[in-house]
Protein backbone atom coordinates (compact mmCIF):
# COMPACT_ATOMS: atom_id res chain seq x y z
CA UNK A 1 0.00 0.00 0.00
CA UNK A 2 1.27 3.44 -0.84
CA UNK A 3 2.24 5.51 2.16
CA UNK A 4 0.55 8.53 0.62
CA UNK A 5 -2.77 6.71 0.99
CA UNK A 6 -1.94 5.05 4.31
CA UNK A 7 -0.96 8.31 6.00
CA UNK A 8 -3.45 10.58 4.27
CA UNK A 9 -4.68 13.25 6.73
CA UNK A 10 -8.09 12.59 8.28
CA UNK A 11 -8.62 16.02 9.88
CA UNK A 12 -7.67 19.59 9.04
CA UNK A 13 -5.11 19.61 11.86
CA UNK A 14 -3.19 16.75 10.24
CA UNK A 15 -2.78 18.65 6.94
CA UNK A 16 0.79 19.96 6.60
CA UNK A 17 1.24 23.74 6.17
CA UNK A 18 -1.21 26.44 4.98
CA UNK A 19 -2.42 27.25 8.51
CA UNK A 20 -4.13 30.54 7.51
CA UNK A 21 -5.89 28.85 4.64
CA UNK A 22 -7.08 26.05 6.92
CA UNK A 23 -8.64 28.62 9.25
CA UNK A 24 -10.62 30.14 6.34
CA UNK A 25 -11.79 26.68 5.29
CA UNK A 26 -12.85 25.79 8.84
CA UNK A 27 -15.00 28.92 9.05
CA UNK A 28 -16.51 28.08 5.65
CA UNK A 29 -17.49 24.62 6.85
CA UNK A 30 -19.03 25.96 10.07
CA UNK A 31 -21.15 28.49 8.16
CA UNK A 32 -22.60 25.76 5.96
CA UNK A 33 -23.35 23.56 8.96
CA UNK A 34 -25.17 26.45 10.61
CA UNK A 35 -27.39 26.89 7.56
CA UNK A 36 -25.52 29.92 6.18
CA UNK A 37 -24.74 29.14 2.51
CA UNK A 38 -21.34 30.32 1.24
CA UNK A 39 -19.66 30.78 -2.12
CA UNK A 40 -17.85 27.69 -3.46
CA UNK A 41 -14.19 27.30 -2.51
CA UNK A 42 -11.61 27.49 -5.28
CA UNK A 43 -8.38 25.80 -4.16
CA UNK A 44 -5.50 26.79 -6.43
CA UNK A 45 -1.88 25.70 -6.28
CA UNK A 46 0.80 23.49 -7.89
CA UNK A 47 0.39 19.68 -7.91
CA UNK A 48 1.35 17.70 -4.84
CA UNK A 49 0.71 20.32 -2.13
CA UNK A 50 -2.45 18.64 -0.82
CA UNK A 51 -5.42 20.32 -2.52
CA UNK A 52 -7.31 17.10 -3.22
CA UNK A 53 -6.37 15.72 0.21
CA UNK A 54 -7.73 18.87 1.82
CA UNK A 55 -10.99 18.57 -0.13
CA UNK A 56 -11.42 14.95 0.97
CA UNK A 57 -10.84 15.97 4.57
CA UNK A 58 -13.56 18.62 4.25
CA UNK A 59 -15.88 15.99 2.74
CA UNK A 60 -15.84 14.13 6.08
CA UNK A 61 -17.65 17.10 7.63
CA UNK A 62 -20.73 16.51 5.46
CA UNK A 63 -23.19 13.65 5.09
CA UNK A 64 -22.00 12.64 1.62
CA UNK A 65 -19.74 13.87 -1.18
CA UNK A 66 -19.57 13.67 -4.96
CA UNK A 67 -16.17 13.89 -6.65
CA UNK A 68 -15.76 14.73 -10.35
CA UNK A 69 -12.69 15.32 -12.47
CA UNK A 70 -13.77 18.21 -14.72
CA UNK A 71 -11.02 17.53 -17.25
CA UNK A 72 -12.54 14.08 -17.92
CA UNK A 73 -16.15 15.34 -18.08
CA UNK A 74 -15.48 18.19 -20.45
CA UNK A 75 -18.42 19.34 -22.51
CA UNK A 76 -21.37 21.38 -21.31
CA UNK A 77 -23.95 18.60 -21.71
CA UNK A 78 -21.82 15.97 -19.97
CA UNK A 79 -21.03 18.19 -16.97
CA UNK A 80 -24.68 19.16 -16.57
CA UNK A 81 -25.88 15.56 -16.85
CA UNK A 82 -23.32 14.16 -14.40
CA UNK A 83 -23.30 16.78 -11.68
CA UNK A 84 -25.90 19.40 -12.56
CA UNK A 85 -28.82 17.50 -11.07
CA UNK A 86 -26.85 16.48 -7.98
CA UNK A 87 -26.04 20.10 -7.17
CA UNK A 88 -29.72 21.08 -7.01
CA UNK A 89 -31.31 17.89 -5.60
CA UNK A 90 -31.63 16.90 -1.94
CA UNK A 91 -29.19 14.66 -0.15
CA UNK A 92 -29.91 10.96 0.39
CA UNK A 93 -29.75 11.64 4.13
CA UNK A 94 -32.61 14.12 4.24
CA UNK A 95 -32.04 17.82 4.59
CA UNK A 96 -28.29 17.55 5.21
CA UNK A 97 -25.80 19.04 2.79
CA UNK A 98 -23.63 17.05 0.41
CA UNK A 99 -20.23 18.29 -0.75
CA UNK A 100 -19.53 18.50 -4.50
CA UNK A 101 -15.83 18.36 -5.46
CA UNK A 102 -14.70 19.27 -8.98
CA UNK A 103 -11.00 18.62 -9.62
CA UNK A 104 -8.79 20.03 -12.42
CA UNK A 105 -11.22 22.75 -13.41
CA UNK A 106 -8.47 24.54 -15.34
CA UNK A 107 -7.97 21.39 -17.45
CA UNK A 108 -11.03 22.30 -19.55
CA UNK A 109 -9.89 23.73 -22.88
CA UNK A 110 -10.15 23.36 -26.65
CA UNK A 111 -12.99 22.72 -29.07
CA UNK A 112 -14.10 19.43 -27.48
CA UNK A 113 -14.65 21.20 -24.14
CA UNK A 114 -16.87 23.92 -25.57
CA UNK A 115 -19.24 25.26 -22.93
CA UNK A 116 -17.61 23.35 -20.05
CA UNK A 117 -16.67 26.41 -17.98
CA UNK A 118 -20.07 27.96 -18.73
CA UNK A 119 -21.78 24.83 -17.43
CA UNK A 120 -19.77 24.99 -14.20
CA UNK A 121 -20.78 28.64 -13.78
CA UNK A 122 -24.45 27.72 -14.14
CA UNK A 123 -24.07 24.88 -11.63
CA UNK A 124 -22.50 27.31 -9.13
CA UNK A 125 -25.41 29.71 -9.61
CA UNK A 126 -28.11 27.07 -9.08
CA UNK A 127 -26.36 24.85 -6.54
CA UNK A 128 -28.00 24.34 -3.14
CA UNK A 129 -25.00 22.45 -1.74
CA UNK A 130 -21.40 23.36 -0.87
CA UNK A 131 -18.90 23.06 -3.71
CA UNK A 132 -15.09 22.89 -3.88
CA UNK A 133 -13.28 23.57 -7.15
CA UNK A 134 -9.63 22.55 -7.55
CA UNK A 135 -7.16 24.00 -10.08
CA UNK A 136 -3.39 24.09 -10.62
CA UNK A 137 -2.82 27.38 -12.47
CA UNK A 138 -3.99 30.51 -10.67
CA UNK A 139 -3.64 32.61 -13.85
CA UNK A 140 -5.47 30.20 -16.16
CA UNK A 141 -7.88 31.92 -18.54
CA UNK A 142 -10.44 29.21 -17.81
CA UNK A 143 -10.72 30.53 -14.24
CA UNK A 144 -11.39 34.18 -15.10
CA UNK A 145 -15.17 33.77 -15.15
CA UNK A 146 -15.19 31.45 -12.11
CA UNK A 147 -13.04 33.48 -9.66
CA UNK A 148 -15.69 36.18 -8.96
CA UNK A 149 -18.20 33.46 -8.06
CA UNK A 150 -15.89 31.65 -5.60
CA UNK A 151 -13.84 32.18 -2.46
CA UNK A 152 -10.36 31.80 -3.88
CA UNK A 153 -7.74 30.16 -1.65
CA UNK A 154 -4.24 30.15 -3.08
CA UNK A 155 -2.45 27.16 -1.56
CA UNK A 156 1.22 27.54 -0.75
CA UNK A 157 4.01 25.02 -0.82
CA UNK A 158 4.80 23.35 2.45
CA UNK A 159 8.09 24.30 4.08
CA UNK A 160 10.84 21.73 4.24
CA UNK A 161 10.82 21.62 8.08
CA UNK A 162 7.09 20.75 8.09
CA UNK A 163 7.70 18.02 5.54
CA UNK A 164 10.69 16.80 7.58
CA UNK A 165 8.52 16.43 10.68
CA UNK A 166 5.94 14.42 8.75
CA UNK A 167 8.65 12.13 7.32
CA UNK A 168 10.00 11.45 10.83
CA UNK A 169 6.52 10.49 12.00
CA UNK A 170 6.06 8.09 9.08
CA UNK A 171 9.51 6.55 9.60
CA UNK A 172 8.74 5.88 13.26
CA UNK A 173 5.39 4.29 12.38
CA UNK A 174 7.03 2.03 9.78
CA UNK A 175 10.05 1.20 11.93
CA UNK A 176 12.48 2.69 9.41
CA UNK A 177 15.87 4.02 10.55
CA UNK A 178 16.84 7.20 8.71
CA UNK A 179 19.83 9.47 9.22
CA UNK A 180 18.40 12.93 10.13
CA UNK A 181 20.63 14.54 7.51
CA UNK A 182 19.23 12.18 4.85
CA UNK A 183 15.68 12.96 6.02
CA UNK A 184 16.37 16.67 5.67
CA UNK A 185 17.82 16.16 2.19
CA UNK A 186 14.64 14.41 1.02
CA UNK A 187 12.46 17.19 2.47
CA UNK A 188 14.51 19.94 0.81
CA UNK A 189 14.69 18.28 -2.60
CA UNK A 190 10.94 17.68 -2.64
CA UNK A 191 10.57 21.44 -3.21
CA UNK A 192 7.38 21.71 -1.17
CA UNK A 193 5.70 18.63 -2.66
CA UNK A 194 4.57 16.48 0.27
CA UNK A 195 3.45 13.62 -1.93
CA UNK A 196 6.82 13.49 -3.70
CA UNK A 197 8.71 13.44 -0.38
CA UNK A 198 6.62 10.53 1.02
CA UNK A 199 7.00 8.49 -2.19
CA UNK A 200 10.79 9.05 -2.18
CA UNK A 201 11.08 7.92 1.43
CA UNK A 202 9.07 4.76 0.71
CA UNK A 203 11.14 3.95 -2.38
CA UNK A 204 14.50 4.30 -0.62
CA UNK A 205 13.63 2.87 2.77
CA UNK A 206 14.80 -0.57 3.87
CA UNK A 207 14.04 -2.10 7.26
CA UNK A 208 17.32 -4.02 7.29
CA UNK A 209 19.56 -0.95 6.89
CA UNK A 210 19.80 2.71 7.80
CA UNK A 211 19.00 5.30 5.14
CA UNK A 212 22.13 7.45 4.82
CA UNK A 213 22.92 10.73 3.05
CA UNK A 214 24.81 8.94 0.29
CA UNK A 215 21.58 7.11 -0.59
CA UNK A 216 19.76 10.34 -1.32
CA UNK A 217 22.56 12.38 -2.90
CA UNK A 218 21.63 11.31 -6.41
CA UNK A 219 18.00 12.31 -6.02
CA UNK A 220 17.15 15.01 -8.52
CA UNK A 221 15.31 18.04 -7.17
CA UNK A 222 11.66 17.96 -8.19
CA UNK A 223 11.15 19.73 -11.53
CA UNK A 224 9.06 22.68 -10.48
CA UNK A 225 8.32 24.83 -13.49
CA UNK A 226 7.27 28.32 -12.49
CA UNK A 227 4.35 30.08 -14.04
CA UNK A 228 4.77 32.95 -16.46
CA UNK A 229 4.35 35.70 -13.83
CA UNK A 230 7.07 34.21 -11.64
CA UNK A 231 9.29 33.94 -14.71
CA UNK A 232 8.91 37.63 -15.54
CA UNK A 233 9.49 38.59 -11.91
CA UNK A 234 12.63 36.45 -11.81
CA UNK A 235 14.04 38.18 -14.89
CA UNK A 236 13.27 41.73 -13.75
CA UNK A 237 14.17 41.31 -10.06
CA UNK A 238 17.28 39.14 -10.25
CA UNK A 239 20.81 39.72 -11.55
CA UNK A 240 22.03 36.13 -11.05
CA UNK A 241 22.15 34.30 -14.42
CA UNK A 242 21.42 30.91 -12.83
CA UNK A 243 18.31 32.21 -11.09
CA UNK A 244 17.10 33.82 -14.31
CA UNK A 245 17.53 30.60 -16.30
CA UNK A 246 15.65 28.63 -13.67
CA UNK A 247 12.85 31.21 -13.65
CA UNK A 248 12.44 30.89 -17.42
CA UNK A 249 11.69 27.17 -17.20
CA UNK A 250 8.06 27.80 -18.03
CA UNK A 251 5.64 25.55 -19.93
CA UNK A 252 4.57 28.41 -22.15
CA UNK A 253 5.34 29.63 -25.65
CA UNK A 254 8.73 31.43 -25.32
CA UNK A 255 7.55 34.23 -27.60
CA UNK A 256 4.65 34.82 -25.19
CA UNK A 257 7.10 35.07 -22.28
CA UNK A 258 9.13 37.58 -24.31
CA UNK A 259 6.01 39.73 -24.81
CA UNK A 260 5.34 39.70 -21.06
CA UNK A 261 8.93 40.75 -20.30
CA UNK A 262 8.83 43.49 -22.94
CA UNK A 263 5.55 44.86 -21.54
CA UNK A 264 6.83 45.09 -17.96
CA UNK A 265 10.36 46.44 -18.53
CA UNK A 266 9.37 50.14 -18.20
CA UNK A 267 7.22 49.29 -15.16
CA UNK A 268 10.26 47.91 -13.32
CA UNK A 269 13.20 49.87 -14.75
CA UNK A 270 13.28 53.65 -14.33
CA UNK A 271 16.59 54.68 -15.88
CA UNK A 272 16.48 55.43 -19.61
CA UNK A 273 19.78 53.75 -20.45
CA UNK A 274 18.66 50.56 -18.67
CA UNK A 275 15.33 50.53 -20.55
CA UNK A 276 17.13 51.12 -23.85
CA UNK A 277 19.61 48.32 -23.24
CA UNK A 278 16.82 45.93 -22.14
CA UNK A 279 14.78 46.56 -25.29
CA UNK A 280 17.88 46.07 -27.46
CA UNK A 281 18.20 42.58 -25.97
CA UNK A 282 14.46 41.96 -26.53
CA UNK A 283 14.95 42.95 -30.20
CA UNK A 284 17.80 40.44 -30.54
CA UNK A 285 15.68 37.74 -28.92
CA UNK A 286 12.88 38.48 -31.36
CA UNK A 287 15.37 38.24 -34.23
CA UNK A 288 16.46 34.74 -33.19
CA UNK A 289 12.85 33.63 -32.71
CA UNK A 290 12.20 34.75 -36.29
CA UNK A 291 15.22 32.84 -37.58
CA UNK A 292 14.05 29.71 -35.77
CA UNK A 293 10.61 29.97 -37.34
CA UNK A 294 11.92 30.58 -40.86
CA UNK A 295 14.64 27.94 -40.84
CA UNK A 296 12.82 25.40 -38.63
CA UNK A 297 16.05 25.13 -36.64
CA UNK A 298 14.94 25.62 -33.05
CA UNK A 299 18.45 25.67 -31.69
CA UNK A 300 18.15 29.44 -32.08
CA UNK A 301 15.72 29.44 -29.15
CA UNK A 302 18.52 29.12 -26.61
CA UNK A 303 20.08 32.35 -27.91
CA UNK A 304 16.70 34.09 -27.82
CA UNK A 305 16.13 32.83 -24.26
CA UNK A 306 19.49 34.20 -23.11
CA UNK A 307 18.87 37.62 -24.68
CA UNK A 308 15.37 38.04 -23.22
CA UNK A 309 16.40 36.56 -19.86
CA UNK A 310 20.01 37.17 -18.88
CA UNK A 311 20.31 40.09 -21.33
CA UNK A 312 17.35 41.97 -19.87
CA UNK A 313 18.35 41.06 -16.31
CA UNK A 314 21.91 42.36 -16.77
CA UNK A 315 20.65 45.64 -18.28
CA UNK A 316 20.08 47.10 -14.79
CA UNK A 317 22.95 48.11 -12.53
CA UNK A 318 21.12 47.21 -9.33
CA UNK A 319 17.91 45.44 -8.43
CA UNK A 320 14.92 47.64 -7.59
CA UNK A 321 13.51 47.26 -4.08
CA UNK A 322 9.90 47.94 -5.02
CA UNK A 323 6.75 46.02 -5.79
CA UNK A 324 5.84 45.81 -9.47
CA UNK A 325 2.55 44.31 -10.58
CA UNK A 326 3.06 42.19 -13.68
CA UNK A 327 0.72 43.28 -16.45
CA UNK A 328 -0.60 41.31 -19.42
CA UNK A 329 0.81 42.58 -22.75
CA UNK A 330 -1.41 45.28 -24.23
CA UNK A 331 -0.71 43.95 -27.71
CA UNK A 332 -3.05 41.01 -27.03
CA UNK A 333 -5.79 43.36 -25.85
CA UNK A 334 -5.46 45.41 -29.04
CA UNK A 335 -5.41 42.30 -31.19
CA UNK A 336 -8.51 41.02 -29.41
CA UNK A 337 -10.36 44.26 -30.08
CA UNK A 338 -9.41 44.22 -33.76
CA UNK A 339 -10.01 40.50 -34.30
CA UNK A 340 -13.62 41.06 -35.31
CA UNK A 341 -12.65 43.78 -37.78
CA UNK A 342 -9.95 41.59 -39.32
CA UNK A 343 -12.34 38.67 -39.71
CA UNK A 344 -14.91 40.96 -41.35
CA UNK A 345 -12.30 42.35 -43.73
CA UNK A 346 -11.03 38.89 -44.67
CA UNK A 347 -14.58 37.62 -45.28
CA UNK A 348 -15.35 40.46 -47.72
CA UNK A 349 -12.01 40.03 -49.48
CA UNK A 350 -12.66 36.31 -49.89
CA UNK A 351 -16.07 36.99 -51.46
CA UNK A 352 -14.50 39.49 -53.87
CA UNK A 353 -11.74 37.03 -54.76
CA UNK A 354 -14.25 34.33 -55.72
CA UNK A 355 -16.57 36.62 -57.70
CA UNK A 356 -13.98 38.83 -59.39
CA UNK A 357 -11.09 36.33 -59.69
CA UNK A 358 -8.59 38.61 -57.98
CA UNK A 359 -6.13 38.07 -55.17
CA UNK A 360 -6.84 38.70 -51.51
CA UNK A 361 -4.44 41.67 -51.39
CA UNK A 362 -5.93 43.30 -54.48
CA UNK A 363 -9.42 42.92 -53.02
CA UNK A 364 -8.40 44.71 -49.82
CA UNK A 365 -6.73 47.50 -51.83
CA UNK A 366 -10.13 48.21 -53.45
CA UNK A 367 -11.87 48.93 -50.14
CA UNK A 368 -11.33 52.73 -50.26
CA UNK A 369 -13.03 52.87 -53.69
CA UNK A 370 -15.91 50.72 -52.43
CA UNK A 371 -16.45 53.15 -49.56
CA UNK A 372 -16.97 55.94 -52.13
CA UNK A 373 -19.22 53.81 -54.33
CA UNK A 374 -21.34 52.67 -51.40
CA UNK A 375 -22.45 56.26 -50.76
CA UNK A 376 -24.92 55.72 -53.61
CA UNK A 377 -27.66 53.50 -52.19
CA UNK A 378 -28.66 51.85 -55.47
CA UNK A 379 -25.05 51.17 -56.44
CA UNK A 380 -24.38 49.86 -52.95
CA UNK A 381 -27.26 47.40 -53.37
CA UNK A 382 -26.02 46.23 -56.76
CA UNK A 383 -22.49 45.63 -55.46
CA UNK A 384 -23.65 43.89 -52.30
CA UNK A 385 -26.06 41.76 -54.31
CA UNK A 386 -23.32 40.74 -56.72
CA UNK A 387 -20.86 39.90 -53.92
CA UNK A 388 -23.63 38.39 -51.73
CA UNK A 389 -22.63 40.52 -48.72
CA UNK A 390 -24.33 40.29 -45.33
CA UNK A 391 -25.74 43.26 -43.39
CA UNK A 392 -22.64 43.65 -41.19
CA UNK A 393 -20.38 43.46 -44.26
CA UNK A 394 -22.36 46.24 -45.97
CA UNK A 395 -21.89 48.42 -42.89
CA UNK A 396 -18.13 48.06 -43.35
CA UNK A 397 -18.41 50.53 -46.26
CA UNK A 398 -21.26 52.78 -45.09
CA UNK A 399 -22.42 53.91 -41.64
CA UNK A 400 -25.91 52.44 -42.07
CA UNK A 401 -27.48 49.60 -43.96
CA UNK A 402 -29.29 50.03 -47.26
CA UNK A 403 -32.86 51.41 -46.74
CA UNK A 404 -35.75 48.99 -47.23
CA UNK A 405 -37.32 51.20 -49.89
CA UNK A 406 -34.18 51.03 -51.97
CA UNK A 407 -33.94 47.27 -51.50
CA UNK A 408 -37.57 46.75 -52.62
CA UNK A 409 -37.12 49.07 -55.58
CA UNK A 410 -33.92 47.36 -56.74
CA UNK A 411 -35.36 43.89 -56.27
CA UNK A 412 -38.37 44.79 -58.46
CA UNK A 413 -36.03 46.19 -61.07
CA UNK A 414 -33.94 43.04 -60.93
CA UNK A 415 -37.06 40.87 -61.36
CA UNK A 416 -38.17 42.98 -64.33
CA UNK A 417 -34.76 42.66 -65.94
CA UNK A 418 -34.94 38.91 -65.53
CA UNK A 419 -38.31 38.84 -67.34
CA UNK A 420 -36.95 41.02 -70.16
CA UNK A 421 -33.90 38.85 -70.48
CA UNK A 422 -36.05 35.73 -70.60
CA UNK A 423 -38.24 37.22 -73.36
CA UNK A 424 -35.20 38.28 -75.34
CA UNK A 425 -33.71 34.82 -75.17
CA UNK A 426 -37.04 33.29 -76.18
CA UNK A 427 -37.26 35.60 -79.22
CA UNK A 428 -33.72 34.71 -80.29
CA UNK A 429 -34.52 31.03 -80.04
CA UNK A 430 -37.72 31.53 -82.07
CA UNK A 431 -35.86 33.33 -84.87
CA UNK A 432 -33.29 30.54 -85.03
CA UNK A 433 -36.02 27.94 -85.41
CA UNK A 434 -37.80 30.00 -88.11
CA UNK A 435 -34.70 30.20 -90.28
CA UNK A 436 -33.79 26.55 -89.91
CA UNK A 437 -36.20 25.11 -92.72
CA UNK A 438 -34.81 27.43 -95.46
CA UNK A 439 -31.30 26.18 -94.97
CA UNK A 440 -32.44 22.59 -95.10
CA UNK A 441 -34.54 23.09 -98.35
CA UNK A 442 -31.70 24.65 -100.33
CA UNK A 443 -29.50 21.59 -100.16
CA UNK A 444 -32.26 19.15 -101.17
CA UNK A 445 -31.65 17.11 -104.38
CA UNK A 446 -34.08 17.39 -107.33
CA UNK A 447 -36.21 14.22 -107.72
CA UNK A 448 -35.72 12.16 -110.87
CA UNK A 449 -39.36 12.63 -111.83
CA UNK A 450 -38.79 16.36 -112.25
CA UNK A 451 -35.76 16.04 -114.53
CA UNK A 452 -36.21 17.87 -117.92
CA UNK A 453 -35.51 14.73 -119.93
CA UNK A 454 -36.55 11.07 -119.93
CA UNK A 455 -34.06 8.24 -119.39
CA UNK A 456 -36.54 5.40 -119.98
CA UNK A 457 -35.25 2.60 -122.19
CA UNK A 458 -31.81 4.18 -122.52
CA UNK A 459 -28.42 3.28 -121.19
CA UNK A 460 -28.10 6.18 -118.76
CA UNK A 461 -24.34 6.24 -118.65
CA UNK A 462 -23.90 6.09 -122.42
CA UNK A 463 -26.71 8.54 -123.18
CA UNK A 464 -25.32 11.09 -120.74
CA UNK A 465 -21.89 10.81 -122.29
CA UNK A 466 -23.18 11.19 -125.86
CA UNK A 467 -25.50 14.11 -125.15
CA UNK A 468 -23.34 15.75 -122.51
CA UNK A 469 -23.42 19.34 -123.85
CA UNK A 470 -27.23 19.71 -124.00
CA UNK A 471 -27.74 17.91 -120.66
CA UNK A 472 -25.31 20.24 -118.89
CA UNK A 473 -26.64 23.45 -120.41
CA UNK A 474 -30.32 22.87 -119.63
CA UNK A 475 -29.90 22.17 -115.85
CA UNK A 476 -27.62 25.18 -115.48
CA UNK A 477 -30.28 27.48 -116.87
CA UNK A 478 -32.94 25.80 -114.76
CA UNK A 479 -30.90 25.92 -111.50
CA UNK A 480 -30.34 29.61 -111.96
CA UNK A 481 -34.00 30.33 -112.45
CA UNK A 482 -35.50 27.81 -109.95
CA UNK A 483 -34.38 29.49 -106.75
CA UNK A 484 -35.76 32.85 -107.89
CA UNK A 485 -39.15 31.39 -108.68
CA UNK A 486 -39.50 29.06 -105.64
CA UNK A 487 -38.24 31.30 -102.80
CA UNK A 488 -41.49 33.25 -102.43
CA UNK A 489 -43.40 29.95 -102.22
CA UNK A 490 -41.20 28.67 -99.39
CA UNK A 491 -41.97 31.68 -97.20
CA UNK A 492 -45.65 30.75 -97.22
CA UNK A 493 -45.00 27.07 -96.58
CA UNK A 494 -47.02 25.75 -93.61
CA UNK A 495 -44.01 23.86 -92.26
CA UNK A 496 -42.35 27.05 -91.01
CA UNK A 497 -45.09 27.88 -88.49
CA UNK A 498 -43.47 25.89 -85.67
CA UNK A 499 -44.54 28.28 -82.89
CA UNK A 500 -48.05 29.02 -84.21
CA UNK A 501 -49.53 26.71 -81.58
Amino acid sequence: MLWTDKYRPQTLDEVVGNNKEKKIIQDWVENWKNGNPQQPLLLVGPPGIGKTTLALVIAKEFSESIELNASDKRSQDIIKSTIGESSSSRSLFGDEYKLIIMDEVDGIHGTNDRGGVKAIGEIIKNSKHPMILIANDFYSKRLQSLKPKCTVIKMKKSRWNSINALLKKIANEEGIKVNPAAMKEIAVKSNGDVRSAINTLQALSDKDSILEVRDVENIVTKDDRSDIFNAVTGVLKSKTPLHVKQALRVEEDPTLVMEYIAENIPREYTKKNEIKKAYENIAKADLYFGRAQQSRYYGYWKYASDFMGIGVSSSKKETYKKFTKIQTPTIFTLMGRNRGKRNLRDGIAEAMSKKMHISHAVAISMFPYLEIMFKNEELAWEISDFLELEENEIKRFRPRGIPKKTIEKMEKRKAQMRVEERDRRFEELQNQMLNAPEEIEIVEETPESELPFEIEGLDVEEEIVEEEPPQVEVPKEDTKEEPKEEKPKKKTDKQVSLFSF
